[in-house]
């Protein structure tokens, strides 16, 4: 009897190393996804160009931070840098996507109009925001008489 017992743990105990390993190794190839993901993106890259960006913005509104420019990019780097956020966005996709669904993307960046959905995206951003831009200083007089008639509106009803 206690032979059965020891024989049912045994295998109830390799089932579960079986299953651990299993998940591992299934957690293993996600990651690979994301990674490859990340390659495929350039992500990297992007960070780091969105990071002097940041960098360039600060100095430009402070121009103080001029002479401490290494200080903050060293700043910059430790807080949102690529080395700082590598982990934490690998856990986000992990979450967020199946493994099936990263594959899915990876074949998609890997094909000719991915490469070029990645290549070109940034511009059509720089394309999108220049032109709304441009809308906004062409109305802005409509929103200063909207706001102009409501402040007229209010002050007339706070008088008795």
């Amino acid at each position: 009897m206690n032979n059965r017992k020891t024989i049912v743990l045994g295998a109830i105990l390799l089932l579960g190393i079986g299953q651990a390993l299993s998940v591992s190794a299934d957690e293993a190839s996600h990651r690979q996804e994301v990674q490859k993901l990340f390659e495929l993106t350039q992500m990297q890259q992007k960070i780091n160009e969105s990071l002097d960006n940041v960098l360039a913005l600060q100095i430009a509104q402070s121009p103080e931070l001029k002479d401490h420019k290494t200080v903050v990019k060293e700043f910059l780097e430790r807080h949102i840098g690529w080395q700082s956020l590598e982990d934490a966005l690998t856990d986000m996709y992990l979450k967020e996507f199946s493994e099936q669904e990263l594959k899915d993307m990876n074949a998609f960046y890997g094909s000719a109009t991915g490469k070029k959905v990645i290549e070109r995206l940034p511009v059509l951003v720089q394309m999108r925001n220049q032109l709304a831009s441009a809308r906004l200083q062409e109305n802005i007089g409509e929103l200063q008489y909207e706001l102009s008639n409501r402040q007229k509106q209010q002050g007339q009803s706070a008088q008795p």
